[in-house]
C-alpha cells in the first residue's frame, strides 16, 4: 500500500511513494558556470544519483525504471537510493548539500521543493524546459503543473505523480440500502444515505468512515468555499463559516448521529487498514481515502466515486503533486543527464505503467490517449475517478510558516474527530496559534 500524506510534527505520519515520468531528449548543453565541482564518471558514464521513497511494489518499479533509463543510452548512469520517507529525504539533502555531497536528483513532496527552491538551492527546470522543443506545459494538468511553480511563473520542478482523496463505496451495501452513488453530489446527501445504510443493517454497520487526520476535513471546507489564508496572505481563514460548519457537521455525524466514525491511534498504518477493512468486511457503506489504495482493493467489491460538494458549493478538494527536482550540485554534466532522466520519467507512456501499477494520477492529459491504458480503464473505470477529480481540485494551500498552521488543523481535527469538542471551539483555537505563526513570518526583519 502507497499513501503521500502532508507530514504533522504532531503526528509524523510515514510517506510511501514512488514516482514515474518521461521520455529522452536531444543532449542538452551545460548551464553552470565555469570553475564548479568536476563530473563523476565510471566507464565513460557520467553518475548521477536520485534519492526517493517508496513502498515494496513502487521501489520494485522504480528499479525497473532506473535500468531501462541506463539501459536506453550510453552516456549517463543513475543510481536509485531508496530512503525512509520523504522526511528523511529531505533531512538528508540538507546535510549533504552542506556537505557538498546530495543527490543530484530528489523525489519531494512540494512544500520541502518549495523551501530548497526559496533558498535557490535547485537548479531552475526551465532552465532546461525553455530549450526544450517537445516540452509542452499544456500537456501538464493543470492543478499539478501550477504547484511546481515559483511566485514569477518559474518551473522549479518537474511533476512526477498526483494524488487526491477519493470515495470508496461498498457496493451490496449500496445497492441494499438502495443508494445510488451518482445522486450523492452533496456531503449532506452522503450524510443521509449514510443514516438509510446503518438502519438497513439494523446498525452493524456504519454508513461511512472519514479517513482520520486533518485532510479529509480540509478537503470538506475548501469544498464549502472556504480557504486557507486570505490573498494578501496576511490573515487566517480557518475559523471562519465555510471551516466551522463543515467541520462541526462532521463532529455531529460521528458523535451524535453515530452513523460515521473514524479509526484513529495505532501502530503505523493500522488505522488505515481497520478503516477499508470495514468497508471490505461489509462494517462500513464507504470510506474517504487515498487514489493510492487502488491498487490494494477489490473492485469486484467496492465502487469509487468523487467527494461531493458541501451545500451551494462544488466539489474542490485538494489534489497533491510530488515532485522531481534537481539539486544545484555544481555539476554542468550531472545537471544534463537528470534532466534527461526527469524527462524519461515523465513521459506519457511511462505515466501509464505507472498510474496502472498503484493508482496514483498520471500528470499529463495524453496519458489518456495512450492504448494501454485506454484499454486498462475501460475495464478498470474507477482509475479514472481520481483523474477526473483533479480536472477540478484544489492545489493543496501552501503554508507559509513552514507547517504550523497544518500542525494546528491537526490538532483541531483530532479535537473534532475523536473529543467530540464543538468545531468552532477546536478551530478558533488553531487560528489562534495559526495567526501567531504567520504574523511571526511576515514581521519585518
Amino acid at each position: 500500500m502507497i499513501r503521500t500524506f502532508r507530514f504533522s510534527n504532531r503526528f509524523k505520519k510515514k510517506i510511501l511513494t514512488a514516482v514515474f515520468l518521461t521520455t529522452g531528449c536531444a543532449m542538452m548543453t551545460g548551464c553552470n558556470a565555469p570553475g564548479q565541482a568536476r563530473d563523476a564518471a565510471v566507464d565513460g558514464k557520467v553518475q548521477i544519483t536520485f534519492w526517493y521513497s517508496g513502498g515494496k511494489t513502487a521501489a520494485g518499479v522504480m528499479g525497473d525504471i532506473i535500468q531501462a533509463f541506463n539501459q536506453s543510452q550510453d552516456e549517463y548512469e543513475v543510481t536509485g537510493i531508496q530512503q525512509a520517507d520523504y522526511d528523511e529525504t529531505y533531512t538528508k539533502l540538507q546535510a549533504g548539500i552542506a556537505g557538498k555531497n546530495a543527490a543530484d536528483i530528489a523525489l519531494l513532496d512540494s512544500d520541502k521543493s518549495r523551501n530548497l527552491m526559496q533558498k535557490d538551492l535547485l537548479v531552475p527546470m526551465d532552465r532546461y524546459t525553455q530549450q526544450d522543443t517537445s516540452f509542452h506545459q499544456d500537456d501538464f494538468i493543470p492543478v499539478f503543473y501550477s504547484q511546481c511553480l515559483d511566485s514569477d511563473g518559474g518551473l522549479y520542478a518537474m511533476p512526477a505523480y498526483g494524488t487526491t482523496q477519493v470515495m470508496y463505496y461498498n457496493r451490496d451495501l449500496f445497492e441494499k440500502a438502495g443508494i445510488q452513488p451518482d445522486k450523492l453530489d452533496t456531503w449532506e446527501s452522503l450524510a443521509d444515505a449514510a443514516r438509510v445504510i446503518k438502519e438497513s443493517t439494523g446498525g452493524t454497520a456504519y454508513g461511512w468512515e472519514p479517513m482520520w487526520g486533518e485532510d479529509n476535513l480540509i478537503d470538506m471546507a475548501l469544498s464549502n468555499g472556504g480557504s486557507m489564508i486570505d490573498e494578501d496572505g496576511k490573515k487566517v481563514l480557518i475559523n471562519t463559516d465555510a471551516w466551522i460548519d463543515s467541520w462541526e457537521a462532521v463532529r455531529g455525524w460521528i458523535h451524535e448521529d453515530k452513523t460515521m466514525t473514524v479509526h484513529y491511534g495505532g501502530q503505523g498504518w493500522e488505522y488505515w487498514y481497520d478503516t477499508m477493512g470495514d468497508v471490505l468486511q461489509d462494517k462500513a457503506g464507504g470510506y474517504t481515502g487515498s487514489s493510492g489504495d487502488q491498487a490494494d482493493l477489490d473492485f469486484h467489491k467496492v465502487g469509487a466515486m468523487e467527494q461531493p460538494g458541501f451545500g451551494k458549493h462544488g466539489s474542490a478538494p485538494v489534489a497533491r503533486v510530488l515532485q522531481l527536482v534537481m539539486i544545484d550540485t555544481g555539476k554542468d554534466k550531472t545537471v544534463d543527464g537528470a534532466y534527461q532522466f526527469i524527462r524519461y520519467f515523465a513521459d506519457a507512456s511511462q505515466q501509464a505503467k505507472w498510474s496502472m501499477a498503484t493508482g496514483y494520477i498520471p500528470v499529463r492529459k495524453s496519458t489518456l490517449g495512450i492504448p494501454e491504458y485506454q484499454s486498462y480503464t475501460e475495464h478498470n473505470p474507477h482509475a479514472l475517478v481520481p483523474i477526473s477529480q483533479a480536472m477540478h481540485a484544489s492545489p493543496d494551500p501552501v503554508d507559509p510558516t513552514g507547517g504550523k498552521i497544518f500542525d494546528a488543523l491537526a490538532i483541531a481535527a483530532d479535537k473534532v474527530e475523536i473529543e467530540n469538542i464543538p468545531a468552532r471551539d477546536a478551530l478558533d483555537e488553531a487560528a489562534r496559534t495559526a495567526q501567531a505563526a504567520l504574523d511571526a513570518v511576515n514581521q519585518p526583519q
